[in-house]
């Protein structure tokens, strides 16, 4: 896939600032990810992101760590943290930011290391792609913890995206998972393909991390229906 990503993040480190990235869904009209937000600084930050970067401990896996703003707040509290990211882009920013450990990588292709956290931020279900994909994602999360480890991620109920009938249920396909998109982002006249993108209602996540041997916590809750989960492995 093309790095539009990372290309966009280059540009705006290195001042070539004109434009902002457009999203788009197969459920949604097309939106800004204005450039700056994905560079902010821990006061510019939701009341949500905030609560997961005061919850982190110990050694911190970032994953899908963008710019670096996560991890360099944490590094600046003194965590060992190890920023990794499918953008060869946006790994490259976050070195000529100063985030010391930055790693190109998939997590599933992270599997000899432990972490105290995995941290999972800005729809961290996202990267799940598809429901029937959690289950696999979850025990690879747990088999890359450390004892008394915890994973901190955030996702949204898109129930509001949908029409409601008067008994108040809601319009919701009927082939997948009304969390479930197709995802595409546009910058400078080129486009990714697009790639699948989860995300996932409080109720339906803690069942599946019930089922696969994690404790679900709530941790925060947005404006808009958003919300922060600690998972934590179970004790057998």
């Amino acid at each position: 896939m093309k790095d539009i990503f990372g290309k966009a993040l280059l540009d705006y480190h290195a001042g070539n600032y004109t434009e902002d990235i457009i999203t788009a869904t197969n459920i949604s009209d097309d939106d800004e990810l204005p450039l700056p937000y994905l560079f902010r600084s821990y006061a510019e930050m939701p009341e949500l992101e905030q609560k997961a970067l005061q919850l982190c401990k110990g050694r911190v896996l970032d994953v899908g760590c963008g710019a670096g703003s996560h991890a360099l707040w944490l590094q600046d509290q003194g965590l060992e943290v190890t920023a990794v990211d499918v953008s060869e882009g946006a790994v490259e920013v976050c070195e000529a930011r100063g985030v010391k450990n930055t790693r190109r990588s998939n997590i599933l292709d992270i599997s000899e290391e432990k972490f105290d956290t995995i941290l999972l931020l800005m729809n961290g279900t996202g990267i799940f792609g598809t429901l029937d994909q959690v289950p696999h994602f979850l025990q690879h999360l747990k088999h890359i913890l450390n004892t008394n480890g915890q994973v901190l991620i955030d996702s949204s109920d898109l129930q509001y995206m949908y029409d409601r009938n008067p008994d108040g249920s809601i319009w919701v396909p009927a082939n997948r998972y009304y969390g479930e998109l197709e995802f595409t982002m546009s910058y400078k006249g080129e486009t990714t393909e697009a790639f699948p993108w989860l995300y996932v209602d409080q109720q339906r996540f803690q069942s599946l991390a019930t089922e696969h041997g994690f404790t679900f916590d709530v941790m925060a809750e947005g404006e808009n229906f958003d919300y922060l989960a600690k998972l934590t492995p179970t004790v057998p």
